[in-house]
């Protein structure tokens, strides 16, 4: 079956690759589908292996609120500011102290998580944390400071080896090593494992592992809930961290709370003692200078002055009460001694001033930091704590400044009221001067009586606050012990497990292909040359070179049909045609095509003869089985004038004639100037219809170029995965600047991919993909193992489309 096809359409102005759809794509790398099964494979393959080995890692989360509350108790305003007990809970630092090693280490020891359990697997060891038949117990260690480890062995449910000792132990028995003395006490269930991993570190380095993957961060920026979560190999073991920290941290807190009561009472009661002593001093003296002096009621000898006297004097006892009080204070902050004492500085109980409350405030509240900073394991010398050394002396001075301001203008108060009341005293000439006397006496007394109310009623009031202390945080969700590991997922590496496995085949793909420079499709040739692509030679699985005659209907012969057809565009229905055959350079099948093409055009009843012009490795004649002997050389060279006697014809195909090469030259560039080659080329357009000049390769010989004169057209061979894609653009510029007479591009030994069916080869049909069917004989190729198991994986089977051999 023949189809004419008009070469000038043949090369489309648009890439054929813009038009594919979605099926020409799937079959186009549907090929390679038992790579991508394969490196899937592998790549589960992997990821298997990768979770199987794997130790899961568990996430383990609880929630608690730190509360901003004031200490409960009855105190007033005053006292709790001045005593500090109503800071503002700063979250940061809440948030490092629970990160902190210290409260940890009370974790580490209230859970015994000195040791660590592991059973030993074939394929992986694992945390058995309170899930191993056995727990240790340490009696004495030899080195506190050093870890250590041991494998312990069952040898059944009773009886076990530590290490390489031949000793046998039982549970309940004391064993010695040289780590200390140790007894292994029964826990629940029996050995899953025969053998078993026990480490033993000190508490503060437990704690700083512990510590270091516990992470704290608010819930909602701004509230004081915090959610804590942490890692481990172990689900019950991150839970158990949780919820033993949580309930550490209210601990600790509740500590610091009872212990900030402890220390005020004690100043409280050590004021008491010493205001007591000197009121009863006082008290003794009032009484015995009333007993002395018998003035039982003085006061009534003058009822008038002493009402003036008596609130002149009301107004001098609570001044004095307040440079008591601020004496007091400035004596405790004067003593270094109480730099940094653990107990807080006295309020100013009572005194009136604004700024004092506020300096007495400040110096408490920075006292409490610096000791919250210094108990969580940050040295002295650190830059904080300097810092915060300085602030509490400048505070320091700033309140014995402010005092002495304080004092000062009380002295002035109480000399104005003095003088006041020494006006009505000088009215009282005749009072005697006992009474007066007996005055000053009551005015001290009042002062420590005063004095001593408000140190009693402080005190009970601390008490309270002590014995109804809270925690200032509560836990709201306790952790629980996670079934689920986060990692490895299992599901996220499968997933990229698949991802990797599709990925690695597709960059081979792409890479294969980006880096492939010879020809493998139509489109190679179309995007760099706008030569005219005649027609497509498959590859034939033939044993002959001639597989053109009248009885073949083999798919390669229709296709030199086709080109026969679409060569009359080219030479325009010539009578007498003079055609050229060469490549780029050797191997791209010039004398096969040559062959066959020369029996295509004798079957349409043209005398053809085929010239052997690739003189220096000539083929044809070998191709058709016939005996070398004197052919075109020696006929250039003058030892043979008649061609009719040098021309041979094929056998067994009429009108077919063959001109052999004779003996090989050492100079065919020269031969091909001689004079005689004009000669012999008119001679043979006289007596052949067409005539086919298998000539040498153009990209490496002269020779083409010297015989292109005599040609009407030129067939450029191009063979699949042979030719070089750089190649193509010394055809467009033979093409271009007509350096060859009408050149026609034949692509030849077109081996069929699953996918060029639709856009490369096999263009104009010939069978590809589709089938020979009743239209062609079909050729079977040798077929190896390795192509049978790609045939049978071939997935185009299950799509409709055939697989055909060429």
């Amino acid at each position: 079956m023949e189809e004419a096809v008009n070469p000038n359409n043949i090369n489309p102005n648009k890439s054929e690759l813009w038009n594919l759809s979605f099926r020409d794509l799937f079959y186009k790398y549907i090929r390679f589908l038992p790579l991508f099964v394969v490196s899937v494979a592998i790549a589960l393959l992997g990821a298997y292996l990768y979770l199987r080995w794997t130790v899961p890692v568990y996430s383990a989360a609880g929630s608690m609120v730190i509360k901003n509350d004031k200490v409960s108790g009855g105190n007033g305003d005053k006292f709790e500011e001045f005593f500090g007990t109503n800071k503002t809970q700063n979250i940061a630092t809440e948030i490092e102290m629970l990160k902190s090693r210290p409260l940890m280490q009370r974790v580490v020891d209230r859970l015994n998580l000195q040791f660590s359990y592991y059973a030993i697997g074939k394929v992986k060891t694992i945390n058995v944390y309170k899930q191993g038949p056995f727990l240790v117990e340490a009696l004495q260690l030899a080195d506190s400071s050093k870890s250590f480890s041991f494998k312990v062995k069952f040898l059944n449910n009773n009886e076990f080896k530590i290490n390489d000792n031949p000793a046998t132990f039982h549970f309940g028995q004391n064993f010695k090593n040289e780590n200390g003395v140790f007894s292994f006490k029964k826990n629940i269930g029996e050995p899953g494992a025969t053998a078993y991993n026990v480490t033993w570190q000190p508490s503060v380095f437990a704690a700083g592992g512990y510590a270091g993957a516990i992470q704290v961060l608010p819930k909602v920026p701004g509230t004081g809930i915090l959610n804590i979560s942490m890692r481990t190999p172990n689900p019950q073991l991150g839970a158990d961290i949780i919820n033993k920290l949580m309930e550490e941290y209210s601990a600790y807190s509740l500590e610091q709370k009872k212990l900030s009561s402890e220390q005020i009472l004690a100043f409280i009661n050590e004021g008491i003692t010493d205001i007591g002593s000197k009121l009863d001093s006082i008290q003794r003296v009032f009484l015995d200078y009333q007993t002395k002096y018998n003035l039982i009621d003085a006061e009534t000898q003058s009822n008038t002055y002493f009402e003036i006297i008596g609130e002149s004097d009301k107004t001098i006892n609570e001044q004095n009460l307040k440079m008591n009080v601020a004496g007091m204070i400035d004596d405790y902050l004067a003593d270094k001694k109480n730099e940094f004492a653990k107990v807080v500085v006295p309020s100013s109980l009572g005194l009136e001033d604004q700024t004092l409350n506020e300096l007495v405030s400040g110096y408490n509240k920075a006292q409490i930091e610096r000791k919250q900073l210094l108990d969580g394991n940050i040295p002295a010398a650190n830059p904080v704590i300097k810092e915060l050394d300085g602030q509490v002396e400048k505070l320091r001075m700033s309140i014995r400044e402010n005092l002495s301001n304080i004092k000062s203008a009380t002295n002035s108060a109480i000399n104005r009221i003095r003088q006041r009341s020494g006006i009505s005293e000088s009215q009282l000439k005749a009072m005697p001067v006992k009474v007066k006397e007996l005055a000053e006496i009551r005015r001290q007394l009042d002062t420590y009586q005063g004095l001593y109310k408000l140190f009693t009623e402080k005190r009970v009031e601390t008490a309270i606050s002590q014995a109804s202390t809270i925690p200032n945080s509560d836990i709201i969700d306790r952790s629980y012990p996670s079934a689920n590991p986060i990692s490895p997922n299992q599901r996220s590496i499968q997933i990229m497990a698949v991802l990797v496995g599709l990925a690695i085949p597709a960059l081979l793909i792409f890479l294969s292909e980006v880096l492939n420079d010879k020809v493998s499709t139509r489109f190679d040739i179309e995007k760099i040359t706008k030569a005219p692509i005649l027609g497509e030679i498959g590859h034939s699985y033939s044993d002959v070179t001639l597989v053109v005659s009248k009885t073949t209907r083999s798919m390669v012969a229709e296709q030199f049909r086709i080109i026969r057809s679409n060569l009359q565009y080219v030479l325009h229905k010539k009578d007498k045609a003079v055609i050229l055959t060469t490549s780029s350079f050797s191997g791209e099948g010039k004398s096969y095509v040559s062959t066959n093409m020369g029996a295509v055009l004798a079957l349409a009843g043209k005398k053809t003869v085929i010239l052997e012009f690739d003189i220096r490795k000539p083929k044809v004649l070998s191709g058709l089985n016939l005996p070398k002997g004197p052919g075109i050389t020696n006929f250039l060279v003058g030892k043979s004038n008649n061609l009719s006697e040098l021309i041979k014809p094929v056998p067994e195909h009429e009108n077919l004639f063959v001109l052999g090469c004779g003996p090989i030259p050492p100079n065919p560039a020269e031969l091909l100037l001689d004079p005689r080659l004009d000669e012999m080329f008119a001679w043979l357009k006289a007596n052949f219809d067409v005539v086919l000049v298998d000539t040498a390769p153009v990209g490496m010989v002269s020779d083409a170029m010297t015989l292109s004169k005599f040609a009407d057209c030129t067939l450029y061979l191009v063979r699949q995965g042979h030719t070089f894609k750089k190649q193509i653009a010394l055809i467009d510029e033979f093409y271009q600047e007509n350096k060859l007479p009408k050149v026609s591009i034949i692509i030849n030994d077109v081996k069929l991919k699953p996918g060029y069916g639709y856009y490369g080869y096999g263009r104009y049909g010939y069978g590809y993909g589709y089938g020979y069917g009743s239209y062609y004989e079909e050729e079977t190729a040798p077929e190896n193992f390795f192509e049978r198991i790609l045939t049978k994986l071939d997935i185009r089977r299950f799509f409709g489309k055939k697989k055909k051999r060429k």
